[in-house]
């Protein structure tokens, strides 16, 4: 049996211990630099799992170069917008925005990290100013946050562009994992509650079968 491990392109080396020892191979996308318009999108890291444990590469225990960056196809948009209509995708995802720690540091960053930001700056200490309720229920889709891309944004709109991001950022690494476990016959597997709960959610609205496994962190 063969696992994916999802949302992000590196793991702790305690959860790749669990993962390895009850899957025969496990694979890792490389860091997803989704571009939402031509001048808009995120910069990939280059590092892989391969080059953290070499010798699991080499003897096929771990596989990766499974490259999702650029820009979304319309099928992958059209799936990332039904997530976001979804309402209770959609308010999951203000849950766990509000009250988990490592979903948080993973679409923005940690905010005692953040010191070094131009005031102002994007990114900087954002998931703070997501307290309000009626985030969850705020409309957003693909177009909506490429609309709001283009302009040059200042205050709510800012904080505006900044949620919608992190939801299609949070949408598409789903949607990806879904098409590779496909694709591949592989189980997905995460040691983020948070996704998994969320990819069960995307699952169960588009009728997919997929095994979806949460690893628990105990004390790492």
């Amino acid at each position: 049996m063969m696992a994916l491990y999802f949302p992000f392109h590196l793991c702790h080396e305690r959860t790749l211990e669990l993962l390895l020892e009850k899957y025969k191979v496990v694979h890792f996308r490389d860091f997803m630099a989704l571009q939402l318009t031509p001048m808009m999108g995120t910069t990939a890291f280059p590092d892989r799992m391969g080059d953290y444990y070499p010798e699991l590469l080499h003897t096929g225990r771990i596989a990766q170069g499974h490259d999702f960056s650029g820009p979304m196809a319309p099928d992958t948009a059209m799936a990332v917008d039904r997530d976001l209509t979804d309402p209770d995708w959609r308010h999951s995802f203000q849950e766990f925005m509000l009250t988990d720690r490592r979903f948080q540091r993973g679409l923005f960053g940690d905010p005692e990290e953040e010191t070094s930001r131009p005031t102002g700056a994007p990114g900087q200490h954002e998931w703070l100013d997501f307290n309000e309720p009626e985030w969850a229920t705020r409309p957003f889709d693909v177009e909506i946050v490429k609309t709001l891309s283009r302009q040059r944004l200042h205050g709510e709109e800012a904080t505006q562009f900044e949620y919608g991001w992190a939801l299609i950022k949070t949408a598409a690494s789903l949607i990806y994992t879904i098409q590779l476990c496909q694709q591949l016959s592989l189980v997905a597997v995460t040691d983020s509650s948070a996704h998994h709960q969320l990819l069960a959610r995307t699952c169960e609205r588009e009728g997919v079968t997929l095994e979806n496994i949460c690893v628990k962190r105990v004390e790492y």
